[in-house]
């Protein structure tokens, strides 16, 4: 299951977000598998139109969306990675995530306290990224410290040592690690520290109603924040999420309507992370279920069907396939089959965002 960690300062809408996003999965989708792990953990289903058409034309007894699970975070402040404020003890819940989104107040409102006293997106967004640093910094010194012993017989040790002495001094400048280039040798050895900086970030500007479509000054100042390190953005409003709760499916749609909108929050973040993260889905369809499946863009058609299950991977004969679309005109699989649309494809095929396959392994 996708993770996405979700980072801000006290107060900038963060947890207002959390709960509307995960409540709003749940209204949306009441027959999509919704939980609750703990008051701070939320899995959603991912929302996709094409399930319900592709459901609707197998009969199928279930529909299995795919599934993100958000985190989130206590306010970090200034001063976390040494404990200041709550931050600290919930760092490590992060560093199993795949993605953090951060959360920038760009809104004003005098009923709203701001721990720094205004509204400054920019250097907001520079606190958090220097506690998750420092925090980063701490554990690579002690991972090398470590090491050393290991180093005087252990070649691998000093692989390690030497990717992680090139992460801290970008550290100590404030850098972030994933902005340090590492062989996959040395990416392996590194990933088990679960470096905060390392993973790929989504801004999420804040907003209030009125500048969820035009967007505002403070929203470009995080845009162009974004752009320097190479990262997503993506405008939200906890405010309008938070009243989407109460609304049906029409008058959500309405609602955004009115506002110049055409998705909510939950839409343009899951949008944001497949992106940032390079995803792409595929289905499997049949009477029992439709199941939406999560993949990296790139996979050959074996290592697809092994995010099913491993054995499906090593026994892969062949993979019959057609696109969700083709698969509607048609009509159904067996008229596909006949008109010679459904693909019989080999293990170097590249899966396509959208494909609906049926795997044949050898057990």
């Amino acid at each position: 299951m996708l993770k996405a960690g979700i980072v801000g300062l006290p107060n900038v809408g963060k947890s207002t977000l959390f709960n509307a996003l995960v409540a709003n999965a749940q209204a949306q989708a009441a027959n999509f598998p919704f939980c609750t792990i703990e008051p701070n953990v939320g899995t959603v289903a991912v929302p996709d139109p094409r399930l319900q058409q592709l459901s609707d034309l197998s009969g199928s007894k279930e529909l299995i969306p795919a599934r993100m699970e958000f985190v989130d975070i206590a306010g970090l402040v200034k001063g976390a990675s040494q404990g200041e404020g709550l931050g600290n003890k919930f760092l490590a819940n992060i560093r199993e995530v795949d993605a953090i989104v951060h959360v920038v107040r760009c809104f004003e409102d005098d009923d709203v306290i701001h721990v720094s006293g205004s509204v400054g997106p920019a250097r907001d967004a520079e606190v958090i990224n220097l506690e998750l640093g420092l925090a980063d910094l701490a554990q690579v010194e002690k991972r090398r410290e470590r090491l050393k012993k290991q180093m005087r017989t252990s070649k691998e040790a000093q692989v390690e040592d030497a990717a992680l002495e090139r992460i801290q001094a970008v550290l100590e400048q404030g850098g972030a690690a994933r902005n340090v280039a590492l062989n996959e040798e040395e990416a392996a050895m590194i990933k088990p520290l679960g470096l905060l900086t390392a993973k790929p970030i989504i801004y999420a500007t804040n907003v209030s109603e009125d500048d969820l479509a035009p967007g505002n000054r403070f929203c470009e100042e995080v845009v162009a924040l974004a752009a320097t390190e190479g990262a997503e953005t993506v405008r939200i409003s906890a405010q309008v999420e938070a009243e989407l709760i109460e609304l049906g499916d029409e008058e959500r749609a309405d609602y955004l309507e009115g506002l110049g909108v055409s998705e909510g929050g939950l839409q343009s973040l899951i949008r944001a992370t497949y992106n940032l993260l390079g995803l792409r889905t595929y289905f499997t369809t049949g009477e029992k279920e439709t199941r939406a499946w999560t993949f990296s863009a790139g996979m050959t058609a074996p290592q697809a069907a092994g995010v099913i299950h491993t054995d499906f991977e090593r026994g892969f004969i062949r993979a019959q396939t057609i696109g969700w679309q083709k698969l509607l005109e048609a009509g159904s699989l067996a008229e596909a089959r006949n008109k010679g649309w459904l693909r019989s494809e080999g293990k170097e095929y590249v899966v396509a965002e959208g494909d609906v396959m049926e795997f044949l392994f050898n057990v």
